[in-house]
């Protein structure tokens, strides 16, 4: 199988001009002796219509993926989402939630999670609510505390490792 250059360096793409960091930056939270970073609640439909916030995920880290089905690199996030949920749900301490910004809503997400083979709870929502959290370009992640705050934003692509160490400081047991 020849992969084309372009397929090589799509990955690490992101699906949005990106800031002066780059394509992978990782933007991380105050420390502890600044304000603390309150993510910004919510209440989405997911792709059956019934209602979910985050505030329903007090207490456990939350991984938030902001993706959109036009996004080719946001493909590719999903077998790493996917194997970071299976690694935790048993313990119930970590959440991993998509939030599509699709403007076509289910319609369009629903058959496009199927396809790709998602296993983790996704929400509809918009790009607004992307660019609340501070998503410049997507996929975005952004790493929340049990406590509710944002404790880092990575915009580009993601391997299991680093959302491992990312999420493990604040997994302790469920």
């Amino acid at each position: 199988m020849a992969l084309s250059m372009a397929s090589l360096l799509l990955p690490a793409l992101g699906c949005s001009a990106q800031d002066e960091a780059g394509p992978d930056a990782v933007v991380e939270a105050p420390p502890p002796e600044q304000k603390q970073n309150p993510a910004p609640d919510f209440t989405l439909p997911d792709v059956h219509g019934n209602e979910v916030s985050l505030s329903d995920y007090r207490g456990k880290v939350v991984v938030i993926d902001f993706w959109a089905t036009w996004c080719p690199p946001c493909i590719f996030q999903v077998p790493e989402l996917n194997q970071l949920w299976s690694a935790h749900k048993e313990a119930g301490n970590v959440a991993v939630v998509g939030v599509a910004v699709d403007v076509e809503g289910a319609e369009v997400v629903a058959p496009w999670i199927e396809q790709e083979g998602v296993e983790y709870q996704i929400l509809i929502g918009d790009e607004r609510l992307a660019r609340e959290f501070g998503a410049m370009g997507f996929p975005t992640l952004a790493i929340i505390t049990p406590e509710g705050n944002i404790e880092s934003l990575h915009v580009g692509l993601i391997e299991l490792d680093e959302l491992e160490s990312l999420v493990a400081p604040f997994a302790g047991s469920g």
